[in-house]
């Protein structure tokens, strides 16, 4: 069965991209935001199966947003998304409480199995 998932990054492309991946493989996403301060706001309304979460963002970075997301939900599951230069941030986003992470730019079969493990 598909998850909801709400879809965060500053890259317009980047939310279509990875939607349309995430559509293709039975999901259904059910909010985009455009950096971590408005996933923090619309996370109470939408309550997603699945977060998938930029790192680099502006306004409010991906891990300050996780922090928040999880004080709202401890049981939140996020997954970071991160460009390869920026693994160093993947150990502050897992103490964190994210639960994985898939590396920029996406490929449709990796986001798809990291979806399944979560299931």
């Amino acid at each position: 069965m598909g998850k909801r998932v709400l879809v965060v990054d500053d890259a317009l492309i980047s939310r279509k991209f990875l939607g349309r991946i995430l559509a293709e493989g039975g999901h259904e996403v059910v909010g985009e935001a455009s950096n971590g301060r408005e996933a923090v706001r619309i996370y109470p309304e939408l309550l997603p199966d699945i977060v998938t979460m930029d790192i680099t963002m502006p306004d409010m970075n991906g891990i300050q947003a996780l922090k928040e997301i999880r004080k709202i939900d401890p049981k939140a599951k996020v997954v970071m998304c991160t460009a390869m230069g920026q693994k160093y941030l993947i150990l502050e986003a897992i103490q964190a409480g994210a639960v994985d992470f898939l590396v920029k730019p996406f490929e449709k079969e990796v986001v798809l199995e990291a979806f399944r493990k979560l299931s």
